[in-house]
């Protein structure tokens, strides 16, 4: 049953990014081409209720820093909220990151339902840090939730879809005097002071049309909602899209470009065991990923001259299975690999207590700016002293 959802997935992955691989998909996405014009419609109609205040954005009394993007998944969001949570915490604050927990495993529907009859008492948001140590693991929390947590040891880390009541909890509860809404760009009942939109340069609208035809959770023209823009993966393509689309609708707006640069390889079962990236050159490796973009996460890993004689590629957010990596693994040993790499998002996905049959390590990333730092820089202290 979940290879079949599995291959399920996969299939509507490749429709969404038109990855074409057999007739089916072409049948299937008319249809899905009408959705989205419908989907569109909806959330246009959707910002103008929150535009005319028919729909209320609360305001907690406390700043919000809004990031996220028009797309689903691939733009290396989550390594931007931890530098803008680090950076935040060096400067004094007391930081809340929120996030939904997407894939997290929470209160079953009929639980919910059940209490929402009989009027029990409303379950609080679920603390997957509280800035001391990690209280939930990576199904409880979700991999990016845990994963910021991990990295991020003196930022509390709150789960739940009600971000209002996950931030009202972090004031409340912790001190938390900045609230950064995770993957927040869509989520409009929290009012943010600053957002940031992310935008891939590689692949920044796929094909310009919505879910479920497209990547885009939101039309194009939407960029006029974004205080700043940042191009990710900005030394991976050297193609004017992004920027020109960003112009059309943000004369003369200047960009922050980024990229994701690797730092280290990092043991799957120790992470103080780190290996440097040169060790790569003309090593056979075997690689897996279960990210919405992985062409990047191998690009890196081959420019440091490493020979990938295997990979393979899992729908985005995959919780693994032991049977899935043992047959990885078998092919690997086959092939003749002395290192296995996955992510970092990956990596808290694994199964805890799975013995690995050859090294395994996860790709340590960092984001580095381009060009546009002190427009960045300059963002941050004007949002630090107007919100003293």
């Amino acid at each position: 049953m979940r290879s079949k959802i599995g291959k399920f997935e996969v299939f509507c992955a490749d429709i969404i990014y038109d990855r074409w691989t057999n007739s089916h998909c072409k049948i299937v996405a008319w249809p899905l081409f009408a959705l989205s014009k419908l989907f569109e419609r909806i959330v246009r109609l959707r910002y103008w209720l929150y535009g005319r205040n028919i729909f209320l954005s609360h305001s907690l009394g406390c700043p919000v820093i809004v990031i996220g993007n028009l797309t689903v998944g691939g733009t290396g969001k989550t390594p931007i909220v931890e530098k803008f949570a680090r950076e935040l915490c060096l400067r004094g604050r007391k930081v809340a990151i929120l996030s939904r927990g997407y894939k997290s495993k929470g209160e079953a529907k009929l639980k919910t339902f059940l209490r929402w009859m009989t009027h029990g008492k409303e379950l609080p948001p679920r603390v997957v840090s509280n800035g001391k140590k990690i209280l939930l693991t990576s199904e409880l929390a979700g991999d990016e939730p845990y994963m910021l947590a991990k990295n991020l040891p003196n930022v509390v880390v709150i789960v739940d879809k009600d971000r209002v009541k996950a931030g009202r909890y972090a004031i409340k509860q912790y001190g938390a005097n900045i609230l950064i809404l995770d993957d927040g760009f869509q989520y409009l009942p929290l009012r943010g002071h600053m957002s940031l939109l992310l935008v891939d340069q590689t692949n920044p609208f796929g094909n310009g049309k919505l879910l479920p035809r497209g990547i885009l959770r939101e039309p194009v023209d939407h960029l006029r909602r974004a205080s700043h823009i940042l191009l990710t993966k900005s030394d991976l393509s050297q193609g004017k899209l992004a920027e020109n689309t960003i112009h059309k609708f943000l004369p003369g707006k200047e960009l922050i470009k980024c990229c994701h640069k690797p730092k280290y390889l990092c043991s799957l079962h120790d992470e103080k065991e780190t290996l440097p990236m040169d060790v790569l050159a003309n090593r056979i490796i075997c690689v897996f990923s279960g990210i919405a973009m992985p062409d990047s996460f191998e690009h890196f890993l081959e420019v440091q001259g490493a020979k990938i004689l295997y990979k393979k590629r899992f729908v985005d957010h995959h919780r693994f299975t032991e049977q899935e990596l043992d047959h990885l693994y078998d092919i690997a040993l086959r092939q003749g690999a002395s290192l296995v790499i996955t992510t970092e998002k990956d990596a808290v996905r694994m199964p805890r207590h799975y013995v690995c049959q050859l090294p395994t390590y996860f790709l340590k990333i960092e984001i580095e700016i381009i060009s546009g730092e002190n427009v960045l820089n300059g963002a941050i202290m004007k949002f630090i002293s107007d919100n003293s």
